[in-house]
């Protein structure tokens, strides 16, 4: 806060309504900040205390917000099935080091409707046999589906683990064609 009691960076955020349940979107100054899956009332709350303590700033509810309404409108495209690249401004501030460097090298080397092997993203970043790292720069991923950890997948075909669940993961990788459609 500032001198005069202010929270000197503004956090936005909505839920939207998707296929794959609640999303939560928040965004700042910067850009998209923070996408969360299955955006229940407790969920929410946990993401916008977590938000409020790494960001120092008070998220308010403002899904009219012009920090939010291209990040919405694309989303809702995607799942739409009407747009596979997302062109957004970024708030890369959740995350740092080496979660960073792979989330970057995933968002710019991986398209829609392709996967690619943990180790294999291990090595574009120069890391070869980081596999089990970048594992867990896929889990800490405070951007999914923005910044695509979906399409990262295990070496011999196994679909490998997801924050969203693998339910959530096989649904967006059917979305994009690489799997068949779940049936439900």
């Amino acid at each position: 806060m500032d001198s005069h009691g202010q929270y000197e960076q503004q956090v936005v955020w909505t839920v939207v309504a998707g296929d794959i349940g609640p999303l939560l979107l928040a965004a700042t100054g910067e850009g998209l900040v923070n996408v969360v899956f299955h955006a229940t009332d407790p969920v929410r709350d946990r993401a916008l205390g977590r938000l409020r303590t790494r960001l120092g700033a008070e998220p308010v509810e403002a899904p009219g917000s012009p920090l939010l309404a291209e990040a919405i409108r694309q989303v809702r495209a995607y799942f739409a099935g009407e747009r596979r690249d997302f062109a957004l401004p970024l708030d890369w501030s959740l995350i740092s080091g080496f979660n960073r460097q792979v989330l970057r090298e995933l968002a710019s080397t991986v398209p829609y409707g392709t996967v690619v092997g943990y180790g294999d993203l291990a090595d574009r970043v120069g890391q070869p046999g980081a596999a089990q790292a970048v594992g867990t720069a896929m889990g800490a991923n405070p951007l999914p589906v923005v910044v695509p950890c979906h399409r990262v997948v295990e070496s011999d075909g196994g679909i490998g683990g997801f924050g969203g669940g693998l339910e959530t993961k096989r649904r967006l990788l059917a979305l994009e064609g690489v799997l068949p459609q779940p049936l439900f």
